[in-house]
């Protein structure tokens, strides 16, 4: 594709523009196509991290309309519930204004109103007084920011390893067992084959996430037949439409995969050529008990992984394109026993104790459908496989004159990463997939670029060394290789708040955003001074444990200070968060400001080809606000970061617009991709081009380029592919991406757990890291099932935002709130009734940790031993501009005051209360029962919270809004 040309996305006849878009006139003299606008301004959505392409109508200097944009590569036209609805939330009451300075204790929510200047001044002064003394006492953690890359690039120069983002609490379990195990992930790095799949398996996934991607290609699938498999123990959205409804028991996806495993291994249903090609399936491992190199590859002495060759029996090069490698067996090289990664495999997973029998009580499936799934899986990729006729060649020049592929394809999100058993089951997934050899081929899983990278890929997280007034040596967030890249000191300290990268959560990509309150109100692992949030609302629906997370930001130590001495706090909205700040700094809506969807950070590629996009402002701010990102960029200017000055100290640069053309991050790699160059004609790669944004602009706020035919599968090995990413940065080398069916890295943490190495946990540490740790997936009772009394607590608990809503953003807005206004504890029928429950009643929702009341609403399309509701329905009294009567604030409720932030162990340690390989929130870990209310106790939620003050700036909230009337009064005063 040529810079500037549109991809034209929509190919089918029925999804072109019209020619003509006016209506033919009508005898009843309605016009059916009213001119809504003066001018349309096309941009990206945000309100929810699709990243879809709007139109945006414009009458009158204020937003009119919202609708898809027809020519954008995620969504071609479509648009949701979300999205149109943007009017009322860049309309909303609860719109900050004005900077605001804390008057009152704490969490009261009175504060008066400052400047601008002295906003920045008082921020200047604190962090600047950090800096000269210890960076890390800076937290500085961001919510579904998108703007990832210049946020950690910020606190990496201002020296403090302590940053993260959502990602944390969200799906680090899918980032890091994809890119760990394929050099992938799903969702945002991956998609199914839409147009060539035939069998289409989702685990866990919620219908708020990737919404019009998804529903786009199921439509495709129902239109050509294809099977839809659906695994969640609840039947909501894109599994109510699916062909076959698993209803499985939460947190035991693992453990039903190992079966279909066991399955397919036991009927020789597995790809054994593409296992060779792709994977370490033949690489040798040592089987050494004791020794230090146990459970390590074999390599020889230049370093290269050895395999045995069958035929000629002896060690030689895995990468040997001339081998004949064997998978199974025992061999001797240089005096020791090794097998292959693919007899580990086998002797694992044939193991009768992941047989369908062995599994389908704790599953909660029959014995007989895991047979019967896993039998449709082995046909459809075996039986009917599909071959292009697109001649490419591999990475070791072999031409091949087809693109085959295995019509197989799975789709997985927060329901299998929100449990503490998440990483080990999303590895299980991709070796489900590996085996099958469904990975980017035809009808399978897809990366979308910049992926795939080497498994686990790099940079590896910087922050050992923190000194005063100095960057760190690289970005805040990484991936380990193995004990010695953890960011702990030499007494096994955790050097970062959330303790991420320590022996606690040795993987944890995306940080620990979960842990930061406690830790910093315990002062454990130290005491810090700032805490700087953007957008996250950890005082509510982004916390565990909601109550004791509000009692530590307003607790004081004996001299009456704060345990957390200051909170800056940036957010558009009055959430539950803001009152809780030292100091708000007033963020714009999302049609406001410049956002960058790069391909450092979260782009909107798919697998056919890159992509990037912007936001631009489309309308003016009427308030006295600023973007938060252009408000980083000042403070780092005031702060004389390295980077966001030049060397006579002025700033480099004048906000995030300047910043998003002229930033590069490497030599020619800036945040944008498109119309690089002074001339605007290079791509990928190139000098800063001063017109950029407005190319973007001019093409619809996206840039996309169409791979070639011959580099659209096999990216992981494709010659063609492979030399176009490193031309783009995507990759250092031209090499290929081989899948780590067998994590080396892992082995390494049990060996260092074993004594070995020059970093070893501390005791209390290494029985943990032997465990869970493993170089092969496996699977293992949630930690909160296997602590509490089950029987007393006998339910498992789940929550999940409705499509039409998106975090706490989508149920303050005014059209959305008529669809929901009030969340149900959904339950089923037969559970109810053993309970002697019926349809409305009000329960107590008890757990180990508190109880919460709400209403009940029967269902049948939940797994019997599961109750589930919407999440971030319930609000506080005076938060999000919505009056006391509300619903949300009287009858919706919060299962995260039920939900414990910290689980212990059979020693009485106490952990986060997260996966242990990489951190991720273990959100659906919740066991529960429910008790009938008495009748005076029937009709509001509870607990309830004291009332926030309202900002000094706010209005009264309005009894009814009456968005568009203005229109039509002028519309019928012209007329």
């Amino acid at each position: 594709m040529t810079q500037g040309s549109l991809r034209g996305a929509n190919s089918a006849p029925s999804q072109r523009p019209l020619a003509d878009t006016n209506a033919p006139d009508e005898d009843d003299g309605v016009d059916t196509s009213p001119a809504v606008s003066d001018r349309v301004a096309k941009t990206t959505c945000y309100m929810c991290a699709c990243r879809c392409g709007i139109d945006v109508h414009i009458k009158d200097g204020k937003v009119r309309y919202i609708n898809g944009n027809r020519d954008h590569p995620v969504n071609r036209g479509v648009i949701c519930g979300k999205g149109s609805s943007g009017i009322m939330q860049h309309y909303s009451p609860a719109r900050l204004k004005k900077p605001l300075l804390r008057t009152g204790p704490r969490g009261s929510g009175e504060f008066r109103q400052i400047e601008w200047e002295e906003a920045f001044s008082i921020a200047t002064e604190r962090l600047s007084n950090i800096r000269r003394s210890d960076p890390k006492k800076l937290a500085f953690f961001t919510g579904r920011d998108q703007s990832q890359s210049l946020t950690g690039w910020w606190a990496s120069q201002f020296g403090t390893p302590n940053f993260a983002a959502h990602g944390g609490f969200c799906s680090v379990n899918m980032a890091a067992g994809g890119l760990y195990t394929i050099g992938g992930s799903f969702w945002e790095f991956g998609e199914p084959d839409w147009d060539n799949t035939k069998y289409f398996m989702l685990f866990g996934v919620a219908e708020d996430h990737d919404s019009n991607p998804i529903k786009i290609g199921l439509g495709k699938l129902k239109a050509r037949g294809a099977k839809v498999v659906s695994v969640n123990p609840c039947r909501t959205g894109y599994n109510a439409i699916a062909d076959d409804w698993i209803g499985i028991r939460p947190g035991t996806d693992g453990l039903f995969v190992f079966a279909l495993i066991h399955e397919l291994l036991k009927a020789g249903r597995v790809d054994l050529d593409y296992l060779l090609r792709y994977t370490n399936a033949h690489v040798l491992v040592i089987q050494d008990p004791g020794a230090a190199d146990d459970g390590l590859f074999v390599r020889d002495s230049a370093g290269n992984l050895l395999a045995w060759d069958r035929v000629a029996k002896v060690p030689v090069r895995a990468a040997d394109a001339s081998a004949k490698p064997a998978l199974t067996g025992s061999f001797t090289v240089d005096g020791r026993r090794c097998v292959p990664v693919f007899q580990l495999i086998a002797d694992r997973y044939l193991d009768e104790s992941y047989s369908p029998d062995a599994v389908a009580e704790r599953c909660g499936i029959a014995a007989g459908t895991i047979r019967r799934i896993a039998a449709e899986l082995a046909h459809v990729a075996f039986e009917q496989t599909i071959e292009l006729p697109v001649a490419w060649t591999d990475w070791v020049g072999r031409r091949h004159e087809t693109i085959k592929g295995r019509p197989v394809s799975m789709h997985a999100m927060r329901g299998i990463s929100a449990h503490s058993n998440g990483f080990h089951s999303c590895r299980a997934i991709h070796l489900l997939q590996v085996l099958l050899g469904t990975v980017d081929v035809p009808g399978g899983f897809r990366f979308k670029p910049p992926y795939p990278r080497c498994a686990p890929p790099g940079p590896k997280p910087a922050g050992k060394n923190v000194r005063p007034m100095t960057p760190l040596d690289g970005m805040p967030l990484g991936f380990v290789c193995g004990p010695d890249d953890l960011l702990v000191d030499e007494a096994g300290v955790p050097i970062r708040i959330d303790k991420a990268y320590s022996w606690e959560a040795p993987l944890a990509a995306h940080g620990l955003m979960h842990t930061v309150i406690r830790n910093a109100w315990a002062g454990d692992p130290y005491k810090i001074d700032t805490l700087m949030m953007y957008m996250s609302n950890m005082a509510w629906n982004s916390s565990m444990n909601t109550v004791e997370t509000i009692r530590m930001l307003t607790d004081r130590d004996e001299a009456g200070n704060y345990k957390i001495p200051f909170i800056i706090y940036s957010d558009a909205y009055h959430s539950e968060t803001v009152p809780f700040a030292d100091l708000v700094l007033p963020d714009t809506t999302y049609l406001e400001r410049h956002d960058c969807i790069s391909l450092l950070d979260r782009p909107i590629s798919h697998a056919d080809g890159p992509g990037d996009a912007i936001r631009h402002p489309v309308v003016e701010p009427d308030r006295d606000v600023r973007p938060f990102q252009s408000v980083l960029i000042e403070l780092g200017a005031r702060l004389g970061l390295p980077g966001f000055v030049r060397e006579d100290g002025a700033a480099k640069y004048a906000d995030y617009a300047d910043y998003i053309v002229n930033h590069e991050r490497a030599p020619g790699i800036g945040p944008l991709a498109g119309w690089r160059g002074k001339d605007g004609n290079s791509t990928g790669k190139g000098e800063p081009n001063p017109d950029q944004l407005q190319r973007y602009i001019g093409n619809g706020g996206f840039w996309h380029h169409d791979f070639a035919e011959d580099q659209r599968y096999y990216k992981m090995a494709n010659r063609s592919y492979l030399d176009f990413a490193v031309q783009m940065g995507f990759i250092p080398k031209a090499e290929p991406v081989v899948f780590q069916l067998y994590s080396e890295p892992l082995q390494r943490f049990r060996l260092a757990a074993r004594g070995y190495g020059r970093a070893v946990p501390p005791e209390s540490e290494r029985q943990r890291i032997e465990t869970y740790m493993d170089p092969l997936p496996f699977w293992y009772v949630p930690f909160e099932e296997a602590a509490v009394d089950t029987e007393k607590y006998p339910l498992h608990a789940l929550t999940q935002r409705p499509m039409h809503m998106y975090h706490s953003w989508g149920s303050q807005n005014a059209w959305l709130r008529q669809i929901t206004s009030q969340n149900r504890l959904f339950v089923h029928e037969k559970t109810a009734a053993g309970l002697g429950l019926a349809d409305d009643d009000w329960v107590w929702i008890e757990s180990t940790n508190g109880k919460v009341k709400g209403q009940i609403k029967l269902v049948q399309g939940v797994n019997e031993s599961t109750v589930w509701t919407w999440n971030a329905i319930g609000k506080r009294r005076g938060s999000w501009g919505l009056k006391d009567d509300a619903a949300e604030s009287n009858r919706g409720f919060l299962l995260n005051h039920i939900i414990g932030d910290q689980t212990g162990d059979a020693n009485g340690r106490r952990y986060s209360n997260s996966d242990p390989v990489t951190g991720q929130a273990a959100w659906f870990d919740l066991r529960v029962r429910i008790v009938k209310c008495a009748a005076e106790e029937a009709g509001f939620t509870e607990p309830q919270f004291e009332r926030f003050q309202q900002p000094p700036h706010f209005e009264p909230v309005p009894d009814k809004l009456t968005f568009g009337a203005e229109f039509r009064r002028k519309r019928e005063a012209a007329e």
